[in-house]
């Protein structure tokens, strides 16, 4: 027998609001059970966020440089800035992350330079600081920006993830609703659910080398 020779299975909302009922025991039978299920997978997406890092939500952006100004508001779909270079004359420049109380003991935050330092205040709409702050208006910042993902806003969109987080995501619906409408599968669901998550979140990884070199020191007695 021959393969289908595709590759593009997808799921829409309703499919996996529609998967997640089914594995519920439920059927959906009301509009209120559509615009419930979808406000709980809008809920289960920011949850996400707080997980940590999902790799197809980094994107590059950049970010002109005004003399003098060392503060910048960044999109408000930005969860937090993982790298910041500053790029001159074709050349990078990385820069080093401060936290809060650091960026708060800088004496003058007026200093013009070449930025080497940012801090992320991450508000509502988050503020990238920058010291020194910019000395000219040439310089462009070049930040990876961790982004939320795009809402289940219709019941006709598709999701903004990987197919192999198509699992994890149908489970953790499913989870979501249980603990509405069906309490006595909740732990059932949520088992699932979890090590659907660990499993995607293990796959969806940095696969770059790392290396642990030991320092050694001698010491010499007298």
């Amino acid at each position: 027998m021959a393969t289908s020779g595709s590759t593009d299975f997808e799921l829409d909302v309703s499919d996996y609001i529609e998967e997640a009922f089914e594995r519920c025991g439920l059927e959906v039978r009301t509009g209120y059970d559509l615009k419930s299920a979808k406000r709980s997978l809008n809920l289960m997406l920011a949850e996400w966020a707080n997980r940590g890092l999902n790799q197809w939500t980094i994107v590059q952006r950049t970010q002109a440089l005004t003399q003098g100004t060392g503060n910048y508001a960044l999109n408000n779909d930005v969860i937090d800035v993982l790298s910041v270079i500053v790029r001159r004359s074709g050349t990078d420049y990385s820069l080093d992350r401060l936290s809060r109380d650091e960026y708060l003991s800088i004496p003058n935050k007026t200093t013009e330079g070449r930025a080497n330092q940012f801090f992320l205040d991450r508000q509502v709409t988050p503020e990238l600081k920058l010291w020194p702050v910019p000395e000219n208006s040439t310089d462009v910042v070049v930040y990876d920006a961790l982004t939320r993902m795009d809402d289940a806003d219709t019941f006709i969109n598709t999701m903004d993830m990987p197919f192999r987080f198509y699992p994890c995501l149908a489970a953790g619906l499913a989870y979501y609703i249980a603990v509405k409408r069906a309490p006595n599968r909740v732990q059932l669901l949520k088992a699932i659910y979890e090590e659907e998550f660990e499993r995607a979140a293990t796959e969806d990884r940095d696969r770059s080398s790392f290396n642990v070199v030991p320092q050694y020191q001698y010491f010499r007695t007298t």
